[in-house]
């Protein structure tokens, strides 16, 4: 990998391109610390852009719930507020994150969306908001010194193409925020352009489309943009998201664009009809990226599973949910640390694990399945 230039690229205006589905906070606040950082300038710039008119600059960095809400009250006001904070040294300490990456780099903490099966439920304390970091640079300051490290890509010949890995959705979609943030484009330019030394590339999944302001950045093909797709009967479960056609296309755009592409399967589930969907939707991304010259995409592919705490904040979120989270049907995986996650038999993983090569290797043979949980 060869830088193409030593200084970062501004991050770009916000556009006037509106994509299909796109998150409009109801409330934003600002916490002491993160006022004086330069970067809250532009996220703030782009929060009265998109209409906000409730923005608070809070006198401390404590963010605080009002009072008197119910759970299901607090959610909904928690997911319809955008925080802007400073990332403690905790949050700025990277971690490897097997198998996607070797290492994780957070831009924010929470999503807008609304997914009945979150992956976030149960990791993360306290009301839903969505919070951002205005220390951006802070963050993206470990890449030079762990370029070079790492045991997921680091080291591994099948992947050396993608030198040293840093993941950027572990615990946000940072396609879902951008056009409030401008976050995921200054990460993009300054890795691409080689601001943080060779070697490094970035890697993030998102649920939406909005692809428009990453197309013309110089992202030096060091970022994989990977989109979560799903079959049908599973993307009713996925509310405030794009809808499935409109993902494909977006993966498309970016995959023309030059970017390596990836698709991130999940949560896959054997609901009635699954073969039939999954095949319908591994035909659709093949055509999406038929005409792209000089393809770069990788697919991973991970079932469902739940803990009993995710379990336990999905239902009072989302307590009419017809998510299955039944454990009888399901077998109990446990951890050295003595957690413990639900995920399906042996049986039917074995069953969807082997459709799943099959069907990726012939209708989509340029896809490299990077892995399967």
């Amino acid at each position: 990998m060869t830088p193409v230039s030593s200084s970062p690229s501004p991050v770009p205006p916000v556009t006037d391109l509106r994509p299909a589905r796109r998150w409009v906070p109801r409330h934003v606040v600002v916490t002491r610390s993160a006022a004086e950082r330069p970067h809250t300038a532009e996220i703030l710039r782009r929060v009265e852009a998109a209409g906000v008119t409730d923005v608070q600059l809070l006198l401390a960095d404590r963010i605080t719930s009002p009072r008197g809400l119910s759970e299901r009250e607090a959610y909904a006001r928690a997911k319809d507020t955008l925080a802007v904070v400073v990332a403690p040294p905790s949050q700025l300490r990277p971690q490897p994150i097997p198998p996607s990456a070797d290492w994780r780099l957070d831009l924010a903490k929470g999503c807008p969306a609304h997914c009945q099966y979150c992956y976030l439920a149960g990791s993360l304390t306290g009301p839903p908001i969505t919070r951002v970091y205005a220390n951006v640079d802070d963050v993206l300051a470990p890449i030079r010194s762990l370029t070079g490290s790492g045991s997921v890509t680091t080291g591994d010949a099948d992947r050396a193409g993608e030198g040293t890995t840093f993941e950027l959705s572990c615990y946000t979609d940072p396609l879902g925020i951008e056009h409030l943030t401008g976050s995921l484009a200054a990460a993009v330019t300054e890795v691409g352009t080689g601001l943080h030394g060779d070697g490094a590339s970035l890697r993030f999944t998102t649920k939406f489309d909005d692809v428009a302001p990453l197309l013309a950045l110089p992202h030096g093909r060091r970022t994989r943009v990977r989109f979560s797709l799903n079959a049908s009967g599973v993307e009713r479960f996925e509310g405030g998201t794009a809808r499935m056609p409109e993902r494909v296309a977006a993966l498309g755009r970016v995959a023309r664009a030059g970017y390596p592409v990836g698709l991130t399967i999940a949560p896959v589930m054997p609901v009635d009809g699954w073969r039939e969907q999954y095949a319908a939707l591994l035909d659709d991304v093949a055509l999406a990226l038929a005409d792209v010259d000089d393809l770069d995409v990788t697919a991973e592919v991970i079932t469902h599973r739940f803990t009993p705490g995710s379990k336990e904040v999905i239902q009072g979120w989302y307590p009419r949910t017809r998510l299955d989270l039944d454990e009888d049907g399901r077998r109990a995986k446990r951890s050295k640390f003595g957690g413990v996650k639900y995920v399906y038999p042996a049986e039917t993983m074995r069953e969807l694990r082997g459709w799943f090569t099959d069907e990726l290797d012939a209708r989509l043979p340029q896809a490299r399945l990077l892995y399967w949980t």
